[in-house]
């Protein structure tokens, strides 16, 4: 078995054949920007001001020793055999004979070309719109993409049946199978998926906003009963499409895997969520860009009751939350009780979208959030941090450093809060942002700006479950003629705010 991650005194690789991609936490002392030198056997091969770096045009089945500095000291060392040389499957040449046309369906070629890849062979794409529906990925196998190569899921509906059990907004339901799909959801158990690679230049995208629309009617139709029986319940949603909403495909669905890496690629509109990984570890997404803008619930990045899970170097622009970090709803995600934890996002931007949100389906509790470098500056709610009072659960030791944000909250939401609810509210706890700058100003969905207050926490109006233990320091508060007040706290404990400036603002472009 072949495999590409490995983590050893404080590095993580990455690797193929020729390249070998590190990264590393920011360190505790580290200061905004630092420089970092990386030696390769015992020599300098560059250095860098991020805390990710990519060697290249390596030697394959080589042993290489790489260690990374900084002038704190040693971040950490380890020892890595880069891959033997895979064999391609060209999805264009024989036995497939895949056509990128954009009209052709290929649907049951690529598939042959997936069922056929071994670990030592790897699923190829050359430049072309190769139009397909559903397709079922296994463990130890890879699929690359080169420039121009688009796998092009269609917008029909059809094309993503059969139904495939799944988790939508914290929920365990069938739902149509997403374009690509990796592993079978099981919350008592372990990994069914593992090792898998999708990288190139090219894109992943799927019908989108079409696809979206075709499906909620479909089910609308189906659920026409249901839905008239349960007037009070859909009086209670976001809108009337939200309930046969939840059964729409993700771009890449993950259920159950583990040590899947995406380099390098342009997911695009899927259907709802695009990359989602649920009950999963070790899932590493860097260099990659996530198209939705338009699509309704169009998140870009959502772990889910998952682990170790790293996004990197990334661009967003997206119809909803760029990351969001989730662990189920209530009460079905209190009872599984499979928390998110481990989760690192560095050196990501945003286009357009949400920026980066934790809930509100946390009833699984989420902890140890490392985030930092990241611009969310062009975003709904830049990092926002949310739950209903029903959910449950916890969120807990959340770290932010050196971003720009559009604004900061952490606080209680009423939306999307059907089911039996906890016996108590969640415990919103020990959250630190450092170095960060605040706009007092977000981008809605028309593109438009608005005031707002720069730092928002609101906690729960019982005893013992306010938020708690939140430092702010070294913070700039852009003044753009907004809100007289900036920060609004209620019913919170033990808030710290040390050296916040205030300073001229200039609206993000």
């Amino acid at each position: 078995m072949l495999e590409h991650y490995f983590s050893q005194n404080g590095l993580t690789a990455c690797y193929t054949d020729t390249a070998i991609t590190l990264f590393w936490d920011k360190p505790a002392a580290a200061g905004a920007v630092e420089t970092y030198t990386i030696l390769r056997n015992d020599t300098v091969a560059d250095t860098t001001t991020k805390t990710h770096f990519t060697l290249e045009h390596l030697l394959p089945e080589t042993e290489y020793t790489l260690f990374v500095q900084w002038r704190g000291g040693g971040i950490g060392e380890l020892t890595v055999r880069t891959t033997p040389t895979k064999h391609w499957l060209d999805v264009a040449a024989a036995p497939y004979n895949a056509v990128g046309d954009g009209k052709t369906m290929n649907t049951a070629a690529l598939q042959k070309a997936i069922d056929d890849c071994t670990e030592n062979e790897c699923v190829f794409f050359p430049a072309g719109i190769y139009l397909t529906g559903a397709l079922r990925l296994h463990s130890n196998m890879e699929l690359y993409l080169e420039e121009g190569a688009v796998l092009q899921g269609t917008a029909d509906p059809e094309d993503y049946l059969p139904r495939i059990p799944s988790r939508f907004e914290g929920t365990e339901m069938e739902c149509y199978s997403s374009l690509l799909n990796l592993g079978t959801l099981d919350h008592a158990a372990g990994p069914n998926c593992e090792n898998v690679i999708l990288r190139g230049k090219g894109t992943i995208a799927s019908g989108g906003k079409l696809l979206a629309s075709r499906i909620i009617e479909s089910e609308r139709e189906r659920l026409k009963e249901y839905l008239a029986q349960n007037a009070d319940l859909v009086s209670t949603c976001e809108n009337a499409d939200t309930i046969p909403g939840r059964v729409r495909p993700r771009l890449v669905n993950m259920s159950n895997c583990r040590n899947i890496w995406m380099q390098g690629l342009t997911f695009a509109n899927g259907a709802s969520w695009n990359l989602h990984m649920i009950y999963s570890d070790q899932i590493v997404t860097d260099h990659c860009t996530i198209k939705s803008d338009g699509v309704w619930n169009g998140d870009g990045w959502d772990p889910d009751s998952s682990t170790n899970c790293t996004l990197f170097a990334c661009e967003f622009c997206t119809g909803d939350d760029a990351v969001a970090i989730k662990s189920g709803k209530n009460p079905e995600g209190n009872v599984i009780n499979r928390p998110t934890k481990h989760i690192r996002v560095f050196d990501c931007h945003s286009g357009f979208g949400h920026g980066i949100c934790i809930g509100s389906e946390m009833s699984g509790g989420v902890e140890d959030v490392k985030i930092w470098d990241c611009n969310m500056s062009v975003s709904t709610s830049g990092l926002e941090i949310k739950a209903t009072k029903k959910r449950g659960g916890y969120v807990r030791d959340v770290e932010v450093r050196d971003c720009t944000l559009s604004h900061v909250m952490v606080h209680s939401v009423g939306y999307n809060d059907d089911g039996i609810g906890s016996a108590v509210p969640p415990i919103l706890e020990n959250f630190r942002y450092e170095r960060v700058t605040l706009l007092g100003r977000y981008i809605d969905h028309d593109h438009l700006w608005h005031s707002c207050p720069a730092i928002e926490l609101c906690g729960f109006d019982v005893p013992g479950y306010e938020v708690k233990n939140v430092r702010f320091k070294d913070v700039v508060l852009e003044d753009n003629n907004g809100p007289a007040q900036s920060i609004q706290m209620q019913n919170c404990q033990n808030v710290s705010l040390e050296n916040i400036t205030v300073q001229a603002g200039t609206q993000p472009e």
